[in-house]
């Protein structure tokens, strides 16, 4: 076969899977807001009962993300890509590590959920009694999930490393379907909440089977589907004990600054959550005193979850695709000492991304009314509070997108430190605003923490912005302003046509066509969505904005569709560009505590490149550097090289480790 037809079936395949994770992730998303639908359905948005599920089923996966998330994807990412090079595919270094970490996820699940109670009282304020107890019986149920995330996100790395990315991104609609079908269950035998409310009082083990054991069930069919495609790899792997010599501490220390970024994101998203859960708890006493007037309007931290699901939209389909293609870019330039070529880069990823994130905002903006009706369970009011909630975390999604890029360089330069800066900054101003936030009345408590949110959102830019310009020089701000700026007109053009086409469906009336029922908001999102969007496209081919081009060409490329953007064999290496510890650095501004399978995918996905005419013998087979390559970071004044999470992790040749046997030293 010629060079030129290997190299047009690698970019197929790579093609064909970019289109296999796309499709996946984009039914998992539809799957997702059909699920939370569902919810609402069945238990009502703005009730006690869901405020209550809802924190416990979010605490499975905050937990592992706090306490064994970081170490899985930075210290245990590079570590199982390495070892999938060696002779044996890795098989018995891979055993040997997912023997660990069963053990230590088995013994970390079952410590937490026999603590059930304490950590319901640390992660909760003003519980009464009653809901206490029925927090901890979702805890029971939901707690166990710890260890099935764990071991999807060891599965996940195992099929990543063997170019088998499909079957992670599919995985989770299982989990969705599961879920969908216990609260289908669940409305079947025991009706709606519109129809027959479901309250503290009234609730019992049928609907917590349900409700909180349907969704477990969800996360271990999620886990168990991925053992098929583990199988099929034929590694032959078993439980292998004797961890010496593996690297794992030496790797530890080294990611010792991505691990504190974790940690310090998840435990402020916790404090922020703790205070997110007294509404609730002021709704349930003013039922029990009879008030159910003021009970009704007060929104719950079911409404922030289900505002910030539609809140992260554009952000986790449009700006992870575009900032995984991106990474790559800036790895080399980094690697090169190009700081123009660096900033350029982020230029291009900044103003490309706009394009979709300005849309998003301002679509999310105008059509809070329809989706808040759409996804309120019924009750008008319920409507209005995520309405609400909506307008103030919309506006912010394009400083979401913005910061998720500017962190990209940051670990492009091997800079794990300062993004760790950059957390603690907004930790502390989520933490005090928290604080702050928990003397409000309660009926201001949810929409004072979107405004948190959203000023965090803003302020993450801005401190960003700080650290870049002293490794940047400058931000390239004014052909950056200059998009933006017309990109906004056009976002305007598109919000006017939007808020015309919504008057006439009556939706800034209380009786009108969008309130009507849940089928009518829809409708109008249907009918609205769309009409804005064509204004917004043709306004923006009217202002000249040419980012709209950039944007679709890796965006169809990664579809499968359309020509991939011209490579210059000249300025493009060989080599797979290196692993990154993840798609997802934690920082705090992610909102939902859904949890997310991108977060645990290997790295960025390898471009496609044109193969070299006559490749070097020494040239690197490994997807990671050697480990006797020297580190590329560029230290400052204060700033120290900073290695990226696995760079000199001593573990010698691959597959042949002095300190356990393995197949590849007893080849010949």
């Amino acid at each position: 076969m010629s060079e030129a037809k290997t190299t047009e079936s690698v970019q197929s395949g790579e093609a064909r899977s970019s289109a296999i994770m796309a499709a996946g992730t984009l039914v998992s998303r539809f799957l997702g807001f059909a699920k939370t639908w569902m919810l609402g359905a069945a238990l009502g948005l703005g009730s006690t009962v869901n405020d209550t599920f809802i924190n416990a089923n979010n605490l499975p996966n905050l937990i592992f993300l706090l306490v064994a998330g970081g170490v899985f994807n930075a210290v245990l990412v590079p570590q199982i890509i390495k070892a999938s090079k060696a002779p044996d595919r890795g098989a018995d270094y891979i055993s040997r590590l997912l023997t660990l970490a069963v053990i230590v996820l088995l013994a970390l699940t079952t410590l937490v959920t026999l603590a059930a109670p304490l950590v319901i009282d640390l992660t909760t304020q003003g519980y009464s009694e009653q809901q206490k107890a029925l927090a901890v019986t979702f805890a029971l149920w939901c707690l166990p999930q710890i260890f099935f995330y764990g071991l999807y996100a060891m599965l996940t790395q195992v099929l990543n490393a063997h170019g088998a990315f499909g079957p992670a991104m599919w995985a989770p609609i299982l989990n969705n379907l599961v879920a969908i079908a216990g609260l289908g269950m669940f409305i079947w035998i025991l009706g709606s909440n519109a129809t027959n409310p479901h309250t503290v009082d009234n609730w019992g083990p049928t609907q917590t089977f349900l409700i909180a054991g349907f969704s477990t069930l969800g996360v271990i069919a999620q886990t168990a589907i991925l053992l098929i495609p583990v199988f099929r790899l034929r590694l032959g792997l078993r439980p292998r004990f004797g961890w010496r010599g593996v690297g794992l501490g030496r790797a530890a220390k080294l990611s010792v600054w991505t691990l504190a970024t974790a940690a310090v994101g998840q435990l402020a998203f916790l404090y922020v959550m703790r205070i997110a859960t007294i509404p609730g708890a002021e709704r349930l006493r003013l039922n029990n005193a009879g008030d159910t007037a003021a009970a009704a309007v007060l929104p719950g931290n079911a409404v922030l979850e289900v505002a910030s699901q539609l809140y992260l939209l554009p952000h986790s389909i449009i700006a992870l695709s575009l900032a995984t293609v991106l990474f790559n870019r800036m790895t080399r330039a980094s690697q090169d000492g190009n700081k123009a070529e660096l900033r350029d880069a982020l230029s291009h990823g900044l103003r490309t991304m706009a394009v979709a994130t300005v849309f998003g905002a301002l679509a999310l903006f105008a059509l809070a009314g329809p989706l808040g009706m759409f996804f309120s369970g019924g009750e008008k009011q319920d409507g209005v509070m995520l309405a609400q909630t909506l307008t103030i975390l919309a506006l912010s999604t394009p400083f979401l997108s913005a910061n998720f890029m500017m962190s990209r360089v940051f670990y492009a330069n091997e800079d794990a430190r300062t993004p760790l800066y950059v957390q603690l900054l907004l930790a502390l101003i989520y933490v005090v605003g928290a604080f702050f936030i928990q003397f409000l009345p309660a009926g201001q408590i949810i929409y004072a923490i979107a405004v948190l949110y959203t000023l965090g959102n803003i302020l993450s830019v801005v401190i960003s912005v700080v650290f870049l310009r002293r490794l940047l020089g400058h931000l390239d701000g004014p052909r950056i302003a200059n998009s933006y700026i017309r990109m906004g007109y056009a976002g305007l053009g598109s919000a006017l046509a939007g808020a015309l086409a919504l008057w006439l469906l009556g939706s800034y009336r209380a009786d009108g066509f969008a309130w009507s029922s849940r089928p009518a908001a829809l409708v109008t999102v249907v009918v609205v969505g769309p009409v804005m969007l064509l204004a917004y496209l043709v306004l923006l081919r009217v202002f000249h904005v040419t980012e709209l081009r950039d944007l679709l060409r890796p965006l169809m490329s990664r579809l499968g569709r359309g020509a991939p953007a011209p490579v210059d064999a000249a300025a493009e290496p060989t080599t797979a560009a290196r692993a990154t510890v993840s798609d997802d650095t934690g920082l705090i501004p992610r909102i939902s505590g859904e949890f997310d399978a991108t977060s645990f995918r290997a790295g960025p996905a390898v471009e496609p490149r044109r193969a070299a005419p006559t490749p070097t013998p020494d040239a690197p087979k490994s997807y990671l550097p050697e480990e006797n390559e020297p580190s590329t970071a560029r230290g400052g004044k204060f700033r120290p090289q900073v290695p990226l999470p696995g760079r000199r992790t001593y573990q010698g040749d691959p597959g042949r480790n002095p300190h356990f046997p393995t197949h590849g030293n007893r080849r010949k």
